[in-house]
């Protein structure tokens, strides 16, 4: 990205900010409305500034991302309940201890595609999560141990955690509008992996397919993991027969089971390359 103040004739912004806070203490330089408005957190949070702060949330990580040559995504979605073998124990019932599974092989697969990133650099195909427990951070935890750099997502909510330790530091960013985080994870998406989750994980799921559906997005190979649960919870055909989706929408996504099987199905979809429409934001 361009340095826009490189060779501008104007004083710096971070400079005067300096310079402000080095003034004469008086009553007119503690007066709310003397600070300069983009250093005032108080101004910035006013309802009125909510379109602003809706730019600054997709333009931070937008800037980030493109500094660290991150060209494309493996975008992996999942429970943040879901515990990893080794803690299946503490599983708070017996299907969550059993979905443990789901941890191991988002691990293993966000290891291979890291693994194949970096055997082309590093800028393509890197994994990113919400940056939580559970099957985010498996895949981010995979990505470490490959040695390699993986994106974390996360967003502020009343009982939300500190991000996983496995998330790269310079690539994890915090979010206060769902919206923006959503587009951020499928701006770069070359492929979207859904492992089993609740409420968040079928939000994330519907809202990809739709905007593939209806062509605001490029098709890219969609993995649901796990048939049993995904075919539990969801009546898909049941949607065909209804008429409320096409026969040809549930050949949108495919079911597998392991991560061998979704690197196969990634380098093997049907539907790569084909452009339905516009990645969303571009």
């Amino acid at each position: 990205m361009q340095d826009l103040n490189r060779h501008s004739p104007f004083r710096d912004s971070g400079e005067d900010r300096r310079t402000a806070n080095e003034v004469p203490d008086t009553p007119q330089t503690r007066s709310p409305t003397y600070a300069l408005a983009f250093a005032d957190d108080d101004f910035l949070c006013r309802p009125e500034l909510r379109p602003v702060r809706l730019q600054l949330e997709l333009l931070k990580p937008q800037m980030a991302l493109d500094e660290a040559g991150i060209e494309s995504t493996i975008v992996m979605f999942g429970g943040a309940r879901i515990p990893s073998p080794a803690n299946k124990a503490t599983a708070r019932t017996q299907t969550l201890a059993d979905l443990s599974a789901y941890y191991a092989e988002a691990e293993r697969f966000a290891r291979i595609m890291t693994e194949r990133s970096m055997a082309k650099g590093g800028h393509q195909d890197v994994v990113v999560t919400g940056g939580g427990p559970g099957v985010m951070e498996a895949g981010n935890r995979g990505a470490f141990e490959a040695g390699g750099r993986s994106v974390g997502l996360n967003i502020v909510l009343p009982h939300e955690q500190a991000p996983n330790e496995y998330v790269t530091p310079e690539l994890c960013f915090n979010f206060h509008y769902f919206a923006i985080r959503k587009m951020h994870f499928l701006m770069r998406a070359r492929a979207v992996c859904v492992f089993p989750g609740g409420f968040g994980t079928l939000d994330e799921t519907f809202e990809a397919l739709t905007l593939i559906q209806t062509g605001r997005m490029e098709q890219v190979p969609f993995l649901l993991f796990g048939r049993a649960f995904w075919e539990k919870i969801i009546n898909w055909e049941a949607l065909a027969d209804a008429g409320t989706i096409s026969e040809q929408d549930l050949a949108l996504f495919k079911f597998v089971e392991t991560a061998d099987e979704a690197v196969e199905a990634i380098d093997n979809w049907d539907g790569a390359g084909t452009k339905r429409g516009a990645i969303p934001g571009r």
